[in-house]
């Protein structure tokens, strides 16, 4: 079993072993049949040995951070790739995210039938009063484009700087309008809500953002069609529901679970928490 140095009380250091194994890989070809569509968003890990300023750069183990993300097709998840999960906007910066999304996208196409879906967000544009809802399009235009020039499939990731530029439950509309009127093919629209991050605090315009969020899909000329699903984290089941109600029969609401795969194998080394988000839309 791998063990790591974990600080204890009084400034010492313990030797912590992980005590779970990890999940055995399928036997035979193409990994476990489910009843629906789970994508696992997966932390990057960390080279230890990097020489950088980690306040200032991102030091990633490539090699075992895509060896992770085949463990995850081997297991039958789909990989939902550059999320916040793997420190998207808390460590990992647009570039790296560009590299991060280049590498998966390269090991999913070695893969048949490897599922994969990549954010695209605005996390490279600073909020600030000055930003408009025009910056804010360009923006996950500047992202998209280069999440679909490399063949992949949009996660569209909730934006600070919209919530920041956003007068009301209009400019969400127009925003997300513009956006999914151009992708190439279905999206997956992601939003946290404020207890993951205060700085998306009435998302969609409204206080009820759970309803909010589902009249948004309704008002959208083009999100019943350009999108496969809502992926939200409500923390109560009666906000999902009011989202679900609100939103058109062609939006799906789907929902976002939280666990821990304990992975002691030679791709990680380490204990890694894994974001799973089901849907019974394909």
């Amino acid at each position: 079993m791998a063990s790591l140095n974990l600080p204890a009380a009084g400034g010492r250091v313990e030797p912590y072993t992980i005590r779970n194994a990890p999940l055995p890989k399928p036997d035979g070809n193409g990994g476990p049949r489910f009843n629906r569509i789970a994508y696992a968003a997966a932390h990057v890990v960390a080279d230890p040995f990097a020489d950088n300023d980690p306040w200032l750069d991102a030091g990633i183990d490539w090699e075992r951070t895509i060896a992770f993300r085949s463990y995850l097709w081997d297991l039958g998840f789909g990989v939902a790739e550059a999320m916040d999960t793997a420190q998207r906007g808390m460590g990992l910066d647009w570039g790296g995210a560009q590299e991060l999304v280049r590498r998966a996208l390269e090991a999913a196409r070695e893969r048949p039938g490897a599922l994969i879906a990549c954010g695209a967000g605005t996390d490279h544009l600073a909020p600030g009063p000055e930003t408009t809802i025009d910056d804010v399009i360009r923006a996950y235009e500047e992202q998209i484009e280069f999440v679909e020039g490399l063949g992949g499939r949009i996660i569209l990731m909730a934006s600070r700087a919209l919530a920041r530029a956003a007068r009301g439950p209009d400019d969400y509309v127009r925003v997300y309008d513009r956006i999914l009127s151009q992708v190439k093919e279905q999206v997956i629209i992601h939003w946290l809500g404020e207890m993951f991050d205060p700085a998306l605090a009435g998302y969609w315009g409204a206080a009820d953002h759970a309803w909010r969020c589902g009249r948004a899909c309704r008002s959208s000329p083009t999100m019943p069609t350009r999108s496969t699903a809502s992926r939200s984290r409500f923390s109560r089941r009666t906000r999902r529901s009011r989202c679900a109600a609100a939103s058109p029969r062609a939006c799906a609401c789907i929902r976002a679970t939280i666990s821990t795969t304990r992975n002691s194998s030679p791709a990680t080394r380490t204990a890694i928490p894994t974001r799973c988000s089901a849907s019974s839309t394909p």
